[in-house]
């Protein structure tokens, strides 16, 4: 079963000061309608398989990744459970539900 977060949960991590490492699964064409943070890490769903071992170093912290609605993303926070990160999760309803945090995300 899938680790998940809310936005919510989200929000009151980072404004804690212990903000998750964030992983973003969107097509690089995508980062145009907004981000969650400038430290978000790009790392589209279709390059994951291959490129997962550039946050390997982050293996045992906790990591949220996120896309736009939560598909894509559910898929990479699975496969990198299976390839042992202790602590990612999903974040629901995508980057779309971070929008009722920052306006300057734009729906698309």
């Amino acid at each position: 079963m899938t680790a998940t977060i809310t936005s919510n949960e989200l929000k009151q991590l980072i404004d804690s000061g212990n903000a998750p490492i964030l992983i973003d699964v969107r097509n690089e064409n995508e980062l145009q309608y907004g981000r969650i943070t400038k430290k978000s890490i790009l790392i589209p769903l279709p390059e994951i398989k291959k490129r997962f071992k550039e946050i390997e170093k982050f293996k045992d912290l906790e990591i949220v990744v996120y896309c736009r609605t939560g598909g894509r993303s559910k898929i990479a926070t699975d496969f990198l459970t299976e390839q042992g990160f202790k602590n990612v999760k999903n974040l629901i309803a995508g980057i779309l539900a971070w929008r009722e945090f920052d306006s300057s995300v734009i729906p698309y």
